[in-house]
């Protein structure tokens, strides 16, 4: 009697902008199909995090500390809510722009998704080159973007709701530099996958884009039964 192959877990990559609110949508889908959810972006904000909780950081990245801090840092620490301070946001996007930074943590995703947590068929991950360097051979491939106004926008909001104390300008600028350092960067540059479904949400409902993208998903999951 032959048994039927297991199909690897499916991976859904969800590229796009700073502030595009992937994360948000990666995760609404993860919970609908029960997959395994990674916010990658997490893992250069715990980074950085854990770099700027050393004693020797002075401002200046060493590349040395920073990559140890990669390979070190506990999966507990991505669930710290200081990772969501501006000035961890602003280190991480410098430190995704040092290669051997990039290969430490590439490494720690793809341990993820070959070997997600509760043996789920299937994950959901979000970042900057999911689709494009991480998992190009990904099965579903997303690419969201937003106007530098809007996703500012939204930051501002999430911020001011949080109780901090901010100003849009700022915030504004803070995308703008994000953007610049994540599309220009030496290694893995942001940019959208020749097969990846570009969805611009200026305009869209988190509940719009939702549906938009689960019928997408049961597509291509249809297609792999």
């Amino acid at each position: 009697m032959t048994t039927k192959a297991k199909h690897p877990p499916t991976v859904i990559a969800i590229d796009g902008t700073a502030a595009s609110g992937k994360g948000t949508l990666a995760r609404k889908i993860a919970d609908h199909l029960k997959f395994a959810y990674l916010d990658t972006g997490l893992l250069y904000r715990a980074t950085a995090f854990t770099v700027l909780n050393k004693s020797s950081f002075n401002g200046k990245i060493n590349e040395n500390l920073a990559v140890k801090a990669a390979k070190s840092f506990l999966p507990e620490t991505m669930n710290n809510p200081e990772l969501r301070e501006e000035l961890v946001g602003h280190l991480s996007s410098r430190l995704g722009a040092m290669k051997r930074v990039r290969q430490a943590l590439i490494k720690r995703q793809r341990d993820f998704a070959n070997r997600p947590p509760t043996d789920s068929k299937g994950v959901v991950m979000d970042g900057r080159d999911i689709g494009t360097v991480v998992f190009p051979d990904a099965d579903l491939k997303l690419f969201m973007t937003a106007s530098a106004e809007e996703r500012a926008q939204r930051r501002y909001k999430e911020l001011i709701e949080r109780g901090d104390a901010v100003n849009y300008e700022d915030i504004y600028n803070n995308v703008v530099e994000r953007d610049l350092i994540d599309t220009t960067r030496k290694d893995s540059p942001l940019v959208k996958a020749k097969d990846a479904i570009e969805i611009d949400n200026s305009q869209l409902t988190l509940d719009g884009q939702f549906h938009t993208i689960l019928q997408l998903v049961k597509d291509k999951l249809a297609g792999r039964s």
